[in-house]
This record gives structure tokens, sequence and C-alpha cells, in this order.
């Protein structure tokens, strides 16, 4: 059984800063691009959260809805505004349209794509474009990633803000959410002791898994510090690090 139901996913305006949070529509502005979706009742995740929205008191959906940027239409029912509280719950977390997780590639096509892997901060910002439907600027933004001196040439007059949050985006350092941070890109001859060795340096740690990746000659894997402040230091100063060969360090919070 499916039931669709139109979420008023509001668009963040290109005119103001954007700056990355834990969930980007906390800061976003209202419009009314909607974007229609459909709810798989048979799809266990959605079951699960509607479930625990259904007992909710409409005023209290509502509140969540507006708290996290989204307000519910004047016309819809109280049916209508738990599915988009469902919806909108699934989409912030990544749960939308089923848990299989898509697979990085080996070999990134375009510095577009690499940033969209490899940015969580610019992923988001992306992510906001694309829910609001604004194609144009999704466009320029890949573009951009692509050529930035032909984009720049083109699009820096009308398109300036954007370009400035683009780089603000690429820029922000990933958020670290927990003391676990998962790893790739230290050179595989450097070998698992001196990797450890190396992350030691930041902080305790009380957990470590490493192996070689299997397509490239490099390091990847598992480090769990005591503390959380250890794996936000970890991340600021070795996320991003310019390996050589065309490889870099990359540190994500889990």
């Amino acid at each position: 059984m499916k039931i669709s139901s139109a979420l008023l996913l509001l668009s963040l305006g290109v005119s103001q800063a954007w700056a990355p949070s834990p969930a980007f529509s906390r800061t976003a502005r209202l419009s009314s691009t909607s974007l229609d979706m459909a709810l798989d009742y048979n799809d266990p995740v959605v079951a699960e959260e509607f479930a625990k929205v259904q007992p909710m008191d409409y005023e209290d959906v509502a509140e969540e809805l507006q708290r996290s940027g989204v307000r519910p239409g004047p016309t819809m029912n109280d049916m209508e505004v738990k599915l988009m509280l469902v919806e909108m719950r699934l989409r912030l977390s990544g749960r939308l349209g089923g848990t299989e997780q898509k697979k990085r590639p080996t070999k990134f096509s375009s510095k577009f794509e690499e940033a969209m892997w490899t940015k969580p901060a610019f992923e988001e910002f992306y992510n906001v474009l694309k829910a609001r439907g604004d194609h144009n600027s999704m466009n320029v933004v890949a573009e951009y990633l692509n050529n930035p001196d032909i984009a720049k040439q083109r699009y820096e007059k009308s398109y300036g803000t954007l370009l400035t949050q683009v780089d603000r985006a690429l820029k922000a350092p990933p958020p670290v959410k927990s003391p676990k941070i998962k790893f790739s890109g230290f050179p595989a001859n450097m070998g698992e002791a001196a990797c450890k060795m190396t992350l030691e340096s930041i902080g305790a740690v009380t957990e470590f898994e490493c192996t070689v990746d299997d397509d490239f000659p490099v390091l990847r894997g598992t480090v769990t510090f005591e503390d959380i402040e250890s794996a936000k230091k970890a991340v600021q100063q070795y996320n991003g690090m310019d390996m050589g060969m065309g490889t870099s360090l990359e540190l994500v919070s889990l």
C-alpha cells in the first residue's frame, strides 16, 4: 500500500549565508516549492517511523515541523501533516527511499562527483538545492566544481553569492558526532602499527581496525578515541591532507 504526500521542502535563499548543520532544514527559509513523494508502508523503516508519529497531537507535529523550517499547508488535514513529518524525519536521517547504501566508486568521474562523496558539508548544501528543485543553481554548482575558471566568468555576477557558499561548504570540516572515526588514505607501506601510532599522537585510542584498500595502495579502517575532542582534533588535523599521487586523507565521524 502506498500513500502519497506533498512535503513542502522549503527553499534556502541563496542570498542568505549558508552554514552546515546537523539538519540543514533547521536553517532553511520557507517557500512554496513542493516535492511529490510516495511513502511505502511495506517498507519497515517507514512503518516504524509512522508508528512513532501516529499517536502525536496535531500541535506537536506542527511544532516539530516548524522547528525544522517546514510549515504545514493551511488546507492539510491531520493525517497529511503527520505524513509530512514522517517524510521529513526519514529524509533528514537519510532513510527515505530504502536503507541500501550506494557503493562509493573506485574512481571518480568528475570533481563534482568526488566532492559529493568526500565533502559532507558540500553534499548537504547541494541536497538543499536539490530538495527545492533549484535546477539552475544545481547546474551552476556542478559546472563550478568541474570547470571553476569558466564558471566564474559566466556566473560570478548573477550567482556570486552561490559560488561563495559553495567554497564555504567545500572548506567546512565534516561534523564529528562521536569518538569513532572512519579513515582512508594513509599509505599502505606505512603499515598498521605506524598508522595507529600516528592517530594515538592525537589522543588515547580505545579501538583500532585497519586493512589495505582493495582498489588503492592505501590503508582504511576505523579508530575510536577515548573522547570526542580527540576525534575532532584528528579530523581537523588530517582530513583532506594531500598525500601525493592524487590522494588525500579522509576522516569521517561515525
